[in-house]
Protein backbone atom coordinates (compact mmCIF):
# COMPACT_ATOMS: atom_id res chain seq x y z
CA UNK A 1 0.00 0.00 0.00
CA UNK A 2 1.07 3.32 -1.05
CA UNK A 3 2.05 6.00 2.15
CA UNK A 4 -0.13 9.19 1.11
CA UNK A 5 1.98 12.26 2.29
CA UNK A 6 0.85 16.01 2.78
CA UNK A 7 3.88 18.48 3.46
CA UNK A 8 3.40 21.50 5.47
CA UNK A 9 6.07 23.93 5.72
CA UNK A 10 6.58 27.94 4.86
CA UNK A 11 9.69 27.19 2.64
CA UNK A 12 8.99 26.32 -1.17
CA UNK A 13 12.24 25.24 -1.56
CA UNK A 14 12.44 22.43 1.39
CA UNK A 15 8.83 20.97 0.59
CA UNK A 16 10.27 20.73 -3.17
CA UNK A 17 12.91 18.67 -1.74
CA UNK A 18 10.63 16.73 0.93
CA UNK A 19 8.71 15.95 -2.60
CA UNK A 20 11.59 14.89 -4.80
CA UNK A 21 12.65 12.48 -2.27
CA UNK A 22 9.24 10.83 -0.91
CA UNK A 23 7.60 10.79 -4.25
CA UNK A 24 11.29 9.02 -5.38
CA UNK A 25 10.18 5.94 -2.93
CA UNK A 26 7.99 3.18 -4.44
CA UNK A 27 5.69 2.89 -0.94
CA UNK A 28 4.68 6.86 -0.98
CA UNK A 29 3.18 9.67 -2.46
CA UNK A 30 3.23 13.36 -1.49
CA UNK A 31 -0.73 14.30 -2.12
CA UNK A 32 -0.36 18.36 -1.28
CA UNK A 33 1.98 20.79 -0.13
CA UNK A 34 1.22 23.73 2.53
CA UNK A 35 2.50 26.69 3.19
CA UNK A 36 0.98 27.34 6.73
CA UNK A 37 -0.84 25.69 9.39
CA UNK A 38 -4.77 26.88 8.62
CA UNK A 39 -3.76 25.01 4.84
CA UNK A 40 -2.36 22.13 6.10
CA UNK A 41 -5.59 21.59 8.04
CA UNK A 42 -7.85 22.32 4.78
CA UNK A 43 -5.68 19.90 2.81
CA UNK A 44 -5.93 17.04 5.21
CA UNK A 45 -8.96 17.28 4.92
CA UNK A 46 -9.25 17.10 1.34
CA UNK A 47 -6.72 14.78 0.76
CA UNK A 48 -7.18 11.96 4.19
CA UNK A 49 -3.50 11.51 3.55
CA UNK A 50 -1.69 8.93 5.77
CA UNK A 51 1.18 11.22 7.47
CA UNK A 52 1.29 14.89 7.63
CA UNK A 53 4.68 16.19 7.67
CA UNK A 54 4.81 19.32 9.32
CA UNK A 55 6.82 22.00 10.74
CA UNK A 56 6.08 23.85 13.53
CA UNK A 57 7.29 27.60 12.97
CA UNK A 58 4.91 29.05 10.31
CA UNK A 59 3.27 32.26 9.42
CA UNK A 60 -0.54 32.60 10.50
CA UNK A 61 -1.42 28.91 12.06
CA UNK A 62 1.60 27.18 12.89
CA UNK A 63 1.92 23.40 13.17
CA UNK A 64 0.92 22.79 16.47
CA UNK A 65 -2.06 24.19 16.29
CA UNK A 66 -2.84 22.55 13.18
CA UNK A 67 -1.58 19.36 14.33
CA UNK A 68 -3.84 20.17 17.67
CA UNK A 69 -6.75 20.34 14.89
CA UNK A 70 -5.99 17.57 12.80
CA UNK A 71 -5.50 15.21 16.20
CA UNK A 72 -9.22 16.47 17.09
CA UNK A 73 -10.64 15.83 13.92
CA UNK A 74 -12.85 12.27 13.80
CA UNK A 75 -13.01 12.29 9.93
CA UNK A 76 -8.92 12.53 10.46
CA UNK A 77 -8.57 9.81 12.73
CA UNK A 78 -6.68 7.56 10.65
CA UNK A 79 -3.97 10.69 9.68
CA UNK A 80 -0.75 11.25 11.68
CA UNK A 81 1.49 13.59 11.88
CA UNK A 82 5.09 13.72 12.10
CA UNK A 83 6.49 17.14 13.39
CA UNK A 84 10.08 18.18 11.46
CA UNK A 85 11.60 21.25 12.46
CA UNK A 86 14.52 22.66 13.41
CA UNK A 87 13.52 23.50 17.27
CA UNK A 88 13.94 20.45 19.43
CA UNK A 89 13.50 22.33 22.45
CA UNK A 90 11.55 20.24 25.12
CA UNK A 91 8.54 22.60 25.31
CA UNK A 92 7.77 21.89 21.45
CA UNK A 93 8.24 18.51 22.19
CA UNK A 94 6.17 18.20 25.15
CA UNK A 95 3.39 20.52 23.12
CA UNK A 96 3.45 17.97 20.04
CA UNK A 97 3.17 14.77 21.74
CA UNK A 98 0.37 16.23 24.13
CA UNK A 99 -1.50 17.38 21.02
CA UNK A 100 -1.61 14.07 19.39
CA UNK A 101 1.51 14.22 17.23
CA UNK A 102 3.12 11.10 16.51
CA UNK A 103 6.49 11.86 16.39
CA UNK A 104 9.14 14.34 16.48
CA UNK A 105 12.44 14.79 14.22
CA UNK A 106 15.26 17.50 13.41
CA UNK A 107 15.55 18.78 9.95
CA UNK A 108 19.35 17.83 10.16
CA UNK A 109 17.92 14.52 9.99
CA UNK A 110 19.40 11.93 7.26
CA UNK A 111 17.37 11.11 4.15
CA UNK A 112 17.05 6.65 5.55
CA UNK A 113 16.00 8.20 9.04
CA UNK A 114 13.36 10.31 7.44
CA UNK A 115 11.70 8.05 5.03
CA UNK A 116 11.86 5.50 7.91
CA UNK A 117 9.98 8.05 10.50
CA UNK A 118 7.38 8.35 7.75
CA UNK A 119 6.75 4.59 7.70
CA UNK A 120 6.99 4.21 11.52
CA UNK A 121 4.42 6.83 11.92
CA UNK A 122 2.02 5.38 9.21
CA UNK A 123 2.14 2.35 10.93
CA UNK A 124 0.96 3.53 13.59
CA UNK A 125 3.66 3.80 15.71
CA UNK A 126 5.33 6.91 17.67
CA UNK A 127 8.82 8.49 16.74
CA UNK A 128 10.62 7.70 20.35
CA UNK A 129 14.06 7.08 20.49
CA UNK A 130 14.90 4.53 23.71
CA UNK A 131 17.39 7.69 24.41
CA UNK A 132 16.96 11.63 23.68
CA UNK A 133 13.40 11.20 23.27
CA UNK A 134 12.70 9.08 26.51
CA UNK A 135 14.95 12.22 28.67
CA UNK A 136 12.43 14.68 26.95
CA UNK A 137 9.33 12.81 27.71
CA UNK A 138 10.12 11.76 31.56
CA UNK A 139 11.22 15.84 31.67
CA UNK A 140 8.18 17.49 30.43
CA UNK A 141 5.92 14.79 32.20
CA UNK A 142 7.08 16.32 35.35
CA UNK A 143 5.77 18.97 34.92
CA UNK A 144 1.69 18.48 35.55
CA UNK A 145 -0.54 19.37 32.31
CA UNK A 146 -3.37 21.58 32.30
CA UNK A 147 -6.34 19.76 31.87
CA UNK A 148 -7.33 16.00 32.88
CA UNK A 149 -5.84 12.90 31.64
CA UNK A 150 -6.47 11.48 28.43
CA UNK A 151 -7.83 8.85 30.01
CA UNK A 152 -9.43 8.05 33.24
CA UNK A 153 -6.99 6.20 35.36
CA UNK A 154 -9.66 3.48 36.25
CA UNK A 155 -9.41 2.07 32.59
CA UNK A 156 -5.68 0.86 33.27
CA UNK A 157 -7.62 -2.11 35.12
CA UNK A 158 -9.12 -3.02 31.62
CA UNK A 159 -5.14 -3.85 30.73
CA UNK A 160 -3.74 -7.71 30.89
CA UNK A 161 -0.70 -7.86 33.44
CA UNK A 162 1.24 -8.46 30.17
CA UNK A 163 -0.34 -5.52 28.25
CA UNK A 164 0.40 -3.39 31.57
CA UNK A 165 4.31 -5.15 31.57
CA UNK A 166 4.45 -3.54 27.57
CA UNK A 167 3.19 -0.48 28.28
CA UNK A 168 5.20 0.67 30.86
CA UNK A 169 8.47 -0.91 28.85
CA UNK A 170 7.05 1.13 25.72
CA UNK A 171 6.66 4.12 27.90
CA UNK A 172 10.51 4.12 29.33
CA UNK A 173 11.31 4.60 25.85
CA UNK A 174 12.09 1.11 24.52
CA UNK A 175 11.30 0.09 21.16
CA UNK A 176 9.87 -3.14 19.74
CA UNK A 177 12.69 -5.03 19.45
CA UNK A 178 13.80 -4.21 22.93
CA UNK A 179 10.80 -5.23 24.77
CA UNK A 180 10.44 -8.56 22.69
CA UNK A 181 14.05 -9.30 23.56
CA UNK A 182 13.50 -8.49 27.51
CA UNK A 183 9.97 -10.18 27.50
CA UNK A 184 11.46 -13.16 25.51
CA UNK A 185 8.48 -12.78 22.98
CA UNK A 186 8.41 -12.09 19.16
CA UNK A 187 8.05 -8.42 17.95
CA UNK A 188 4.92 -9.38 16.57
CA UNK A 189 3.63 -10.70 19.81
CA UNK A 190 4.78 -6.77 21.29
CA UNK A 191 2.91 -4.76 18.78
CA UNK A 192 -0.15 -7.04 19.22
CA UNK A 193 0.02 -6.02 22.83
CA UNK A 194 0.56 -2.29 22.08
CA UNK A 195 -2.39 -2.49 19.72
CA UNK A 196 -4.64 -4.20 22.67
CA UNK A 197 -3.71 -1.55 25.42
CA UNK A 198 -4.37 1.33 22.48
CA UNK A 199 -7.47 0.20 21.64
CA UNK A 200 -8.38 -0.34 25.61
CA UNK A 201 -7.54 3.15 26.67
CA UNK A 202 -8.52 5.18 23.89
CA UNK A 203 -5.01 6.04 22.46
CA UNK A 204 -5.07 7.11 18.83
CA UNK A 205 -1.09 6.09 18.84
CA UNK A 206 1.77 4.68 20.94
CA UNK A 207 2.67 8.15 21.82
CA UNK A 208 -0.88 8.74 23.26
CA UNK A 209 -0.28 5.55 24.75
CA UNK A 210 2.77 6.56 26.57
CA UNK A 211 1.51 10.32 27.67
CA UNK A 212 -1.44 8.13 29.29
CA UNK A 213 0.95 5.85 31.00
CA UNK A 214 2.66 8.59 32.51
CA UNK A 215 -0.16 10.66 33.33
CA UNK A 216 -2.34 8.02 35.57
CA UNK A 217 1.43 6.61 37.47
CA UNK A 218 2.10 3.34 35.68
CA UNK A 219 4.95 5.12 34.95
CA UNK A 220 6.55 7.50 37.06
CA UNK A 221 8.91 10.63 35.64
CA UNK A 222 12.27 10.52 37.32
CA UNK A 223 13.53 13.93 38.11
CA UNK A 224 15.66 15.63 35.58
CA UNK A 225 19.25 15.31 36.41
CA UNK A 226 21.37 18.42 35.89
Amino acid sequence: MTIRVLLADDQALLRGTFRLLIDSCDDMEVVGEAADGAQAVELARAERPDVVLMDIRMPGTDGLAATAAMCEDPALAGTRVLILTMFETEEYVARALRVGASGFLGKYVTTDALLDGIRTVAAGEALLSPGATRALITRFLTTPASGPPLTPAERLADLTPREQEVTVLAALGKSNADIAAELVVSVLTVRTHIQRAMTKLGARDRAQLVVIAYQNGLVRAEPPTA
